[in-house]
C-alpha cells in the first residue's frame, strides 16, 4: 500500500496528505472508489487500490485517519498564528501511537522509498497517520514554526500547506487571499465615508 511510486512530478507526500484530509472533511463518507482515485493520483499502484486490496473497511479506516490529521492540521495554525509547541507535542503523541520508526522500503514493483509504519503489512490507516505524521513533524523542523492550518477567509474551512518561501501564510488559495483583502479595503471604505 506505500507504493510511493515517483510521478514524473515526485512523491509529495504533504499534497497527498492536504488533499485526502480536505476530501474527508468536504465529506466524511467519501466513497471508496473516490479515495482510490485519489490515492492512485498520489502515486499508489492501481494493483494496491483493488476492491480485495484496498476494501470498504480500508477506505472506513483511512477516512477516520485522515479525520484525525484534518483535526491536527486546523488546530495546528491559521490567523492568529501556531503554537509550534501545542504541534510538535501533537505529532510526538501521533508518532508513538504509530510505532513510526523510518525505514525504507521496496515493494510491489516500486523503487525504494521511506516508510514510517508498522511494517509493510500495515493498515491503511495506520500507513497514512504515520506518513502523514513523519511529513508534518519534518515541516515542522524545516521551517521552524507550524505553517499550516485552516483558511482564515470567511466562510472558507479548507486546510492548507504554507511551505512556499515569504511570511506565514493565512489562506488556502490566493483567491481566497484576495476575498479577504477586497473585503478588508471595503469595510475601511465604508468605514471613512
Amino acid at each position: 500500500m506505500s507504493g510511493e511510486r515517483a510521478a514524473p512530478w515526485g512523491f509529495r507526500p504533504a499534497e497527498r496528505l492536504i488533499e485526502l484530509a480536505n476530501a474527508v472533511r468536504a465529506r466524511p463518507d467519501l466513497p471508496r472508489d473516490e479515495l482510490a482515485g485519489l490515492l492512485a493520483r498520489h502515486g499508489e499502484s492501481p494493483d494496491d487500490l483493488t476492491g480485495q486490496a484496498f476494501s470498504e473497511h480500508d477506505a472506513a479506516g483511512l477516512r477516520a485517519a485522515a479525520g484525525r490529521i484534518a483535526r491536527l492540521v486546523a488546530e495546528g495554525g491559521g490567523a492568529d498564528g501556531a503554537d509550534t509547541d501545542r504541534a510538535a507535542h501533537a505529532l510526538n503523541t501521533l508518532l508513538a501511537e504509530c510505532g513510526a520508526r523510518p525505514r525504507l522500503s521496496r515493494h510491489g514493483g516500486h523503487p525504494w522509498h521511506l516508510h514510517a509504519d508498522r511494517g509493510d503489512d500495515a493498515s491503511w490507516a495506520d500507513w497514512f497517520l504515520a506518513s502523514s505524521a513523519l511529513t508534518l513533524a519534518w515541516i515542522l523542523t524545516e521551517h521552524g514554526r507550524v505553517p499550516w492550518g485552516e483558511c482564515a477567509a470567511a466562510g472558507c474551512s479548507a486546510l492548507y500547506l504554507g511551505t512556499g518561501p515569504g511570511s506565514a501564510r493565512r489562506y488556502c488559495s490566493s483567491a481566497c487571499a484576495s476575498r479577504e483583502r477586497v473585503a478588508a479595503h471595503r469595510r475601511r471604505r465604508r468605514a471613512g465615508a
